[in-house]
């Protein structure tokens, strides 16, 4: 491997299971063009240096195009139409301020704290639930029976999505999230299926907005979707248009469940290859947020996020030109032993653990209230109710995505399940 194309194994399948020697390469050069004309940013301290920065812009993602359909209504009249829609109104983690600003503070006005932790019992019913639902097997896999299921009911609850129209957006979610994948967004076999998934989770949202406005019940959606007031300005409420709506709507329903699903599976991969640490959460519950903080350093959900240069940045040394693609490469900058001591060595204990685990600056994940609930439930629970877990194969096969890194299943032999805790 030359170093200017290091990135492109960081994108290679085959280094997924552990792509963090090639991260350590790259954080020899913090600012790292590579062959393909992408400047990679891999150290704490320049990526802490860009996050907030002005010139570095989240409006990166390549202009909607549908493909051709061969219906010259459609072709010339309809889908460019779609087109211009869907540019203008990207999700807001791929919009810059003003924009994001606003789209931002008219979720957070919804997303409290309160409502957060309204869902903390939800959360413990459904973690025991979903484990007494292994009971009489000596293997689950840790995905399919509780990592997935678990994020995506709450979410629903949250939104309030019909949890039975769950299996028609998995599919789509899955596709969604090849948007953070840098070389899935130039492919264009790729980019159509991405076209046709958000056309149809668009239709989805669409049809239920307007039944949470016939019929609003308590929900985040429902808030959403009829505010208060629509005047903007002191003493008012800003409000969505339906087109921000609609790309808010989709944002949070996969953003809410992809991440989560990595943090805890990640998790239970982590204290299952430190097993000390597995006995230590199971005699003392009240390890768990030093265990997920430390989680989100040593093994974060999301790995890297993708930015465009707005002007010419002078850091570390080097230049990013201006209209330069930029991968800001947290997962390395996690493990940067100009930061941390003894980077790779997992260790709960851990002082100031000040990580990118939920990304940084504007962009920080909204949902990071929530998964570090859910995450923390769920790990106690298993580390208490799980009876001699072990690992079936290590490493487990991967999900295809290098940003969204995480297994796509973690089979764990058992010797039984235990009672719920009291």
């Amino acid at each position: 491997m030359s170093e200017d194309t290091l990135f492109s194994e960081v994108l290679n399948p085959a280094n997924r299971a552990d792509p963090y020697p090639i991260y350590a390469r790259l954080r020899e050069n913090p600012v790292s063009p590579q062959r393909d004309g992408i400047v990679v940013v891999s150290t704490h301290a320049a990526i802490r240096s860009l996050i907030f920065d002005p010139r570095l812009s989240s409006e990166d993602l390549p202009p909607s195009h549908r493909p051709r359909t061969g219906n010259p209504l459609k072709d010339w009249l309809l889908n460019p139409i779609k087109d211009r829609i869907a540019t203008a109104h990207r999700p807001l983690i791929f919009r810059d301020p003003p924009d994001h600003d606003t789209l931002r503070s008219v979720v957070m006005r919804e997303f409290t704290v309160a409502r957060v932790l309204a869902l903390k019992q939800r959360v413990v019913r459904d973690v025991d639930a979903l484990i007494d639902a292994c009971r009489g097997r000596d293997e689950v896999c840790l995905v399919e029976d509780l990592s997935y299921p678990l994020p995506v009911a709450v979410i629903c609850d949250m939104l309030g999505v019909p949890e039975v129209d769950e299996p028609q957006f998995q599919r789509w979610a899955t596709q969604l999230a090849t948007a953070l994948e840098p070389d899935a967004r130039h492919d264009e076999a790729s980019r159509h299926k991405t076209v046709a998934a958000f056309d149809a989770i668009s239709g989805y949202m669409r049809a239920l907005i307007r039944e949470k406005r016939r019929r609003p019940g308590p929900d985040m959606l429902s808030a959403l979707a009829n505010p208060i007031t629509t005047k903007p300005g002191p003493g008012g409420k800003a409000a969505m248009g339906d087109f921000d709506l609609i790309s808010t709507a989709i944002l949070l329903l996969v953003a809410g469940h992809e991440t989560t699903v990595n943090l805890i599976t990640n998790g239970m991969l982590t204290l299952l290859r430190h097993p000390h640490e597995l006995d230590r959460l199971r005699a003392d519950p009240e390890r768990a947020p030093r265990v997920i903080e430390e989680l989100l350093r040593y093994e974060p959900p999301v790995h890297f996020r993708t930015r465009k240069a707005l002007g010419t940045i002078e850091i570390a040394g080097h230049t990013i030109r201006k209209g330069a693609p930029v991968i800001l490469l947290f997962a390395a900058a996690n493990r940067d032993p100009a930061r941390f001591a003894d980077p790779d060595r997992f260790d709960p204990d851990r002082e100031d653990v000040q990580h990118f685990g939920f990304g940084g600056g504007l962009h920080y994940c909204m949902g990071a209230p929530l998964a570090r609930i859910e995450a923390e439930i769920a790990l106690v629970a298993l580390s208490r109710r799980l009876i001699a877990p072990r690992l079936l194969s290590d490493p487990p096969p991967y999900r295809p995505g290098a940003s969204l890194r995480g297994p796509e299943r973690l089979g764990i032999g058992i010797n039984g399940i235990a009672a719920r805790s009291t």
